[in-house]
């Protein structure tokens, strides 16, 4: 990597996405041939104190508390935004608009309005060769990336039937406290945007098609939650005053596919932060005319396969580890069989990301499959406050 040029990140948000790229920064140049060597340059945070230490931590060179510097320093070629959806599009768009590459967590935004202008902005500058990526990290999961082979390769058929479902279950304590995932205006939405976007970005992954209708239900269990201390900030105990949660608490809907494998298709979603027991199960079942896969998160070096066109006698689902050279990702990694874990699907992001920036070619999920998503999310909104009547998501 010493004779390769350089791309100068700087990421904005140190929480719990912060760390997880920061990793995948850190970690895939040290496995994976780039045709450029990232250099963690500058982390940036509101609070000072927290910022320094989160630079101390990961392995940033600098830290910053305006996001703006970062973006008229010439010195900078990545802007890597991992802050609330609130704050994306306007970060997203003044950097694209500098002629910075940009990986932008997911949601794209909080809203169709902001999550358009953001394609705008990508458009605008990949006239100018700069890149735009949206950060759905569980496409680059190699269980995922050989699942999606099997769909394109037509192990599966027609595909008929879409199960997706994302479950955890941190929200469970009703004195939990609130957390500016439970905040509409800073989150956009609660499970539907935060872990149910992972299950439509999935499906249509896999498959090669789209959502194009949906009917969908929302509920909020629990309406008012203890605020956090304010002395102890994020990581404190809860305080004796409460706020009001403003998002779903969990989200079901059923989808109409078109395109792709999955044309005609029907799907059932559902996500929730309330499935006690459930830690992160993000679950994908596809039923097709000549096999079936399922997937699920919480084992996730595994796909169940099921071949329809096996002898009747020999059918049956059959448990794949994908941990073998010939898997998605996988001959970078340790010898066959041993297991990878969640945070090497951010090293492959990277290295996926860094690929398109130095490879000329159109990084995936691109900000026009984010926007998407986000109407998507709006259209199942929508037909929850219309008493789950059937909404097109165009």
């Amino acid at each position: 990597m010493s004779d390769s040029p350089q791309l100068r990140v700087a990421m904005v948000g140190y929480g719990f996405m912060g760390a997880a790229h920061s990793q995948g920064w850190r970690v895939a140049p040290r496995f994976f041939d780039l045709g450029a060597e990232p250099v963690m340059q500058t982390i940036v945070g509101r609070d000072g104190s927290r910022v320094e230490a989160a630079r101390q931590k990961f392995g940033w060179q600098h830290a910053e508390t305006d996001w703006r510097r970062v973006i008229d320093d010439p010195a900078i070629d990545v802007i890597d935004i991992c802050s609330p959806g609130s704050s994306h599009a306007e970060i997203a768009i003044a950097a694209l608009d500098a002629g910075k590459h940009v990986l932008c967590e997911k949601p794209l935004a909080n809203t169709v309005a902001g999550a358009e202008a953001m394609v705008a902005a990508a458009e605008r500058a990949a006239a100018r060769g700069v890149k735009a990526m949206v950060g759905f990290s569980y496409r680059r999961v190699p269980a995922i990336g050989f699942a999606r082979r099997l769909v394109q390769e037509g192990r599966l058929g027609a595909i008929r039937q879409v199960r997706a479902l994302y479950l955890q279950d941190w929200l469970v304590d009703e004195n939990g406290p609130m957390t500016w995932r439970l905040d509409k205006d800073a989150a956009g939405s609660g499970s539907l945007g935060d872990i149910g976007a992972h299950a439509i970005d999935l499906v249509e992954h896999l498959t090669g098609s789209r959502l194009q209708s949906v009917s969908g239900t929302l509920a909020t269990f629990v309406e008012e939650r203890p605020l956090l201390g304010e002395s102890v900030g994020l990581s404190g105990t809860a305080s004796d005053r409460r706020g009001t949660v403003t998002v779903d608490d969990a989200a079901w809907f059923t989808a109409r596919l078109e395109g792709g494998e999955a044309s005609g298709a029907i799907g059932a979603f559902e996500a929730t932060r309330y499935a006690t027991g459930r830690k992160n199960a993000l679950r994908i079942e596809l039923s097709g005319s000549r096999g079936a896969i399922a997937f699920d998160l919480e084992a996730m070096n595994e796909l169940q396969f099921y071949d329809a066109t096996a002898p009747a006698g020999e059918q049956g689902f059959t448990r794949i580890i994908v941990t073998e050279p010939e898997h998605p990702y996988m001959a970078n990694w340790w010898p066959t069989g041993h297991a990878i874990g969640y945070e090497h699907a951010f090293s492959h992001q990277i290295k996926d990301f860094v690929d398109a920036i130095t490879g000329g070619g159109d990084p995936e999920p691109s900000f026009a499959d984010g926007l998407h998503v986000q109407r998507v999310l709006a259209a199942v909104e929508r037909s929850a406050a219309a008493g789950s009547a059937w909404t097109t998501t165009d």
